[in-house]
């Protein structure tokens, strides 16, 4: 059992310094090199004089130089905050002035100026070259990293994920028995926690970190062509990534020889997906796992095979990791479909202290308990006799959609704050497997000089994409003269959902 993440991964880079440790097609780096970046690194920010245990902002793209300044931060005893360079101007700002960082790296150069100090470009390829010093980590129960949800009303909230939490994830990921220094794909951005399931088990077990960069999915061609040459052995990403893999004739266990396991999380797997991967790599070890962000990436887990396909109409997210306890959270029971449903809890050793310089949000749904810190998620469940967990959707009105979670108050937000716009509001669009594989807008358009509805469409896609993350803008824009109320003079979002989903 591991005590210390850190120490572990620059253990690899003293005694088998020659082993790769990231690859990004093709573009290899070893343990080596991280453990000499990331000692440089950490060097630099403790001559920087820079507050105690204050968070690290970073401007990450899927490079080494971002891994080994995440390493670096934490050597230096600083979080990192990772923030991803496909980010709106706007969302930059917030998480700034929400975090307070008492420094920011710029990986990439920062698109517009952000308050305090930068450190980037040349200054950041010396600091990755500077001779070691003595180090003070992180550890315990200090901040390992701070990862920004969505917010409520255009506000991201920073996840606040110590040592201690990292550790009892990383631990309990270890049991799963990955290969021996496993080759794992990274495919998820740093700043979504998915990614951490590929990260810090892959660099603990002196493994192969294999990048797919965004640039490369974003093109079926060229990511179709990228796969086969990763020679995975270990997947981890979304189903909906995999769905688009999945459209590849020719990605089975035949071109793929070496894969051994799949990782599910971020969303519901269907058994349309789980069934067609059976089929495809009938050898291959799949695992539907289930956690938020709050709780160190995943906390459940089962294996899908033939016997669970044909036992569950809609698959179960697993069962709870042995230091953690999941249940009921008391008053928000009902009886549905003869079973008892209710929000999940979650309560042990990997559940954050809470929310980034936001204490009215982190008192509203974290507690301590006697079985630990306790998270409540908002998460619809059922749980068997056995300890099986079954999800049931959500409490509120927050959805995943390809992964990410999406809160539609933070969409309706942006929406409501374009000019060209009157009044609006996010709907999602169910599928048949109780997926969100959509989401709408119902407009009520402002006043504008729009020959027509395609050319506004196009308008708002543009100016939304400014001040919003692009997964977040609706695919489909429904215009109105006016919005159904409640009685209450609400916008009746009840009402659309059904319309929507009455087809």
């Amino acid at each position: 059992m591991l005590t210390d993440i850190i120490e572990t991964i620059s253990d690899y880079g003293r005694t088998h310094p020659d082993w790769v440790a990231y690859d990004e097609l093709g573009q290899t780096h070893t343990y080596g090199e991280l453990l000499a970046a990331s000692d440089g690194i950490a060097t630099t920010l403790g001559q920087l004089k820079l507050t105690p245990k204050a968070p690290v902002m970073v401007y990450a793209d899927q490079s080494f130089a971002t891994v080994a300044t995440f390493l670096g931060c934490v050597k230096a005893g600083h979080a990192y905050i990772p923030v991803d360079t496909h980010s709106p101007n706007d969302r930059l700002t917030m998480i700034a002035d929400i975090a307070r960082p008492a420094l920011t790296i710029a990986v990439q150069p920062l698109p517009i100026s952000l308050p305090g100090r930068v450190l980037g470009g040349r200054a950041l390829e010396a600091a990755m070259t500077a001779p070691r010093q003595p180090q003070t980590p992180v550890v315990g129960d200090e901040n390992f990293y701070i990862i920004f949800t969505s917010g409520t009303t255009g506000q991201p909230k920073g996840v606040q994920i110590s040592h201690t939490n990292l550790l009892s994830f990383v631990n309990w990921f270890a049991t799963f028995q990955l290969p021996a220094r496993p080759r794992v794909l990274a495919q998820a951005p740093y700043s979504f926690d998915l990614s951490v399931m590929t990260l810090y088990p892959t660099l603990t077990a002196g493994g192969v970190v294999k990048v797919l960069p965004a640039a490369t999915t974003a093109n079926l061609k060229s990511l179709f062509a990228a796969l086969p040459k990763l020679d995975l052995q270990v997947w981890v990403s979304t189903p909906s990534f995999m769905d688009i893999c999945l459209l590849d004739p020719t990605f089975d266990a035949a071109h793929y020889p070496a894969l051994q396991q799949i990782f599910f999380c971020g969303e519901e797997l269907t058994r349309q997906t789980a069934a067609t991967l059976l089929d495809r790599f009938p050898e291959v070890a799949l695992f539907n796992t289930y956690g938020p962000t709050e709780a160190t990436v995943a906390v459940t887990a089962v294996q899908i095979t033939p016997a669970v396909l044909e036992e569950y109409p809609r698959l179960p997210i697993g069962k709870i990791k042995p230091d953690t306890t999941i249940s009921l959270r008391p008053g928000t029971t009902r009886q549905e479909d003869m079973r008892l449903t209710g929000e999940l809890l979650l309560a042990g050793p990997s559940v954050a202290k809470g929310y980034l310089n936001r204490p009215d949000k982190t008192v509203a749904v974290f507690s301590d308990t006697p079985a630990g810190r306790a998270y409540a998620t908002g998460d619809l469940g059922t749980i068997d006799a056995d300890g099986m967990v079954h999800y049931r959707g959500r409490t509120d009105f927050q959805i995943k959609l390809n992964g990410y979670r999406i809160e539609l108050e933070e969409v309706n937000h942006y929406l409501n704050a374009e000019p060209l716009i009157k009044q609006a509001v996010a709907v999602p669009k169910y599928n048949a497997a109780h997926k969100v594989s959509q989401l709408l807008a119902y407009v009520v358009p402002a006043a504008n000089d729009y020959d027509s509805e395609f050319a506004l469409t196009k308008a708002l896609r543009q100016a939304l994409g400014q001040t919003m993350m692009s997964y977040m803008v609706p695919q489909r824009f429904i215009y109105r003269d006016a919005l159904p109320l409640t009685q209450n003079g609400k916008v009746a979002i009840k009402q659309l959902i059904s319309e929507v989903n009455a087809s």
